[in-house]
């Protein structure tokens, strides 16, 4: 570069600026006519790559649909009622599970016999399902699959199946069992949101039949899509042009490898493309006329540029040497912004130096007491003599409960956590054990180190009544209870009750584990308070006594945290 210098004058920015427009203003041009011949391509390509997204992203949505169905269904099979041959307690129950939603559960015999059917009573009589193919095709892979669209045999309308075969050591109570959803369902999940005006999306089942549409498309449910279309997806996912037609379409489809379901998106490639390229033709039309009134204040530009540049530079350099600097006022407004910008971070430097440095203390403080915590629990559940196996799943569930209080804490900011949300939180990932839980009592704030804290014991509490007490059973109850008591001392004392009742027999255990370690030696040390367990007539209890302010984030809590940060 140093050999060309001297082709390089000293000039003023304005006279560089000018001399920068003239130099690119004959190329442009050009380039604009180079342009215009190869948009329609490069943007074909992006519709291309685009339509193939959108028909992955539809069908990665249809997969998530049915994979949470076959996980339903793998649920409602391990159920206990299903187990038991309680048909009658099972449909109950799972009609009450599945309430809200549009999915009906069947089960079938091996001949297709149905047994029960959630759209319908207990006691309706019912024939045979409307699809024994589908059945079949299940129990001959045993493995859960999807079936064509079809017209059910009890509600009349066009529908699906997800058949999930049981084991063979039920096959007493049932072959297989089945969820079953009305295909009107789906088009809500095919969002045509994102696509070009006039353009649709479809899931096309194994047959090639219509299993749902939306968009501009009037093909109607369980029609076939047209087979000489179908036979040019190749793939797993991609795009396919139909030049014979008018207008032209674009097709781009995602085949799902475990379903065999197609999404598959469409519509005419001049309704997508028409914006686009009138879109560019504006903008490269429009940059040629402000490139040439661009010439007519370059140079009025630049010498304001100068001036403001050397104030700035003036500014930066006193900033280098550590000095607090005001702003300059110059006529340019984005160098004012700059300007301002400089005299802030100059004052801002020294506080957020201070505030790093506090910050990342804080962060030292809560990672020791996290791992202070899960340390001390390693050791406990290491002294119970259990197989490797035992105490890896003892250790992965309790850091699973604690990683939840830690989660909620930090969506909080490490500010505490409502009573009731951190019980639901523990709670909620028990199915259906929100529905046998009552909660009384005022709800206040909990204190970060009292939601790690008892967030353990409730996971505690939750698994040993899911496992022995009320929880195992569905008529089971479990009460929390929380309140103010009046102590000799006066000080403000907090009750916390866990009650049972309507579970199995009670019976006081033979020997103790670390659950017990932490709903009693625990919870009376990190609270310092009194912890308490009752195996009465009526059910278990544990009640926890201790200082409310080892509970609840105070208002001077607040204001410690205000003054740490500034």
């Amino acid at each position: 570069m140093g050999r060309f210098s001297h082709l390089f004058p000293k000039a003023t920015i304005g006279a560089y600026l000018t001399a920068f427009a003239a130099v690119i203003a004959l190329p442009l041009i050009g380039f604009v006519v180079f342009l215009m011949l190869q948009l329609e391509h490069s943007e074909r390509e992006v519709l291309n790559a685009e339509t193939a997204q959108d028909a992955q992203l539809l069908g990665r949505t249809i997969d998530r649909d049915l994979r949470d169905m076959a996980t339903t269904l793998t649920l409602l099979g391990n159920s206990p009622e299903l187990e038991r041959g309680e048909l009658e307690a099972f449909h109950r129950r799972t009609q009450d599970s599945l309430r809200g939603s549009s999915l009906y559960a069947l089960l079938v015999a091996e001949d297709g016999q149905l047994l029960l059917n959630t759209r319908v009573p207990f006691e309706t009589a019912l024939g045979k399902m409307g699809n024994l193919p589908s059945l079949a095709s299940a129990l001959r892979s045993g493995r859960t699959e999807v079936s064509d669209v079809f017209r059910g045999a009890t509600s009349g309308n066009w529908v699906f199946n997800l058949t999930h075969p049981l084991p063979r050591e039920m096959a007493g109570e049932g072959a297989a069992l089945i969820l079953t959803q009305n295909v009107t369902d789906l088009k809500d999940v095919l969002s045509t949101e994102g696509l070009p005006p006039g353009w649709s999306a479809a899931v096309v089942d194994q047959t090639g039949k219509v299993v749902a549409v939306n968009g501009a498309s009037n093909l109607p449910i369980a029609s076939a899509f047209p087979a000489d279309t179908l036979l040019l997806m190749r793939g797993e996912n991609g795009t396919i042009e139909d030049v014979g037609g008018s207008p032209k379409q674009m097709y781009g489809y995602y085949i799902h490898p475990e379903w065999a379901w197609r999404v598959i998106v469409w519509g005419p490639i001049a309704s997508a493309q028409a914006t686009i390229l009138s879109t560019w033709r504006s903008l490269i039309v429009g940059s040629l006329v402000l490139l040439l009134i661009g010439f007519g204040f370059a140079s009025l530009v630049g010498r304001q540029l100068r001036v403001s540049i050397r104030e700035i530079a003036a500014m930066a350099e006193r900033i280098g040497r550590g000095e607090i600097v005001s702003p300059v006022d110059t006529k340019i407004v984005e160098a004012n912004q700059v300007a301002i910008a400089l005299s802030n971070a100059s004052f801002d430097r020294s506080q957020a130096e201070d505030r790093i440095h506090l910050i990342l203390h804080e962060l030292v403080h809560r990672t020791k007491n996290i791992l202070t915590l899960i340390q001390a629990m390693m050791r406990q559940l290491a002294r119970q003599g259990t197989t490797m196996e035992e105490f890896q799943t003892a250790i992965s569930t309790r850091l699973q409960g604690l990683g939840r209080s830690i989660e909620a804490l930090a969506r909080e900011q490490w500010a505490g956590v409502p009573m009731r949300r951190v019980i639901e939180i523990h709670l909620a990932n028990f199915d259906e054990t929100l529905k046998q839980v009552d909660m009384r009592g005022e709800d206040f704030t909990l204190k970060a180190e009292a939601v790690q804290n008892l967030g353990l014991i409730l996971h505690e509490l939750t698994t040993n009544s899911m496992k022995y007490g009320a929880l195992s059973t569905p008529h089971g109850r479990v009460l929390i209870s929380w309140g103010d008591i009046a102590t000799e001392s006066g000080e403000q004392t907090l009750k916390l009750v866990w009650s049972e009742s309507g579970g199995p027999p009670v019976r006081t255990p033979s020997s103790t584990g670390f659950g017990t370690t932490i709903i009693k030696r625990h919870a009376a040390a990190a609270f310092v308070g009194r912890a308490d367990v009752d195996y009465l007539p009526e059910g278990f209890r544990w009640t926890l006594t201790a200082p409310r302010n080892q509970l609840e984030r105070t208002a001077e809590d607040r204001r410690q945290e205000a003054a740490k940060l500034g």
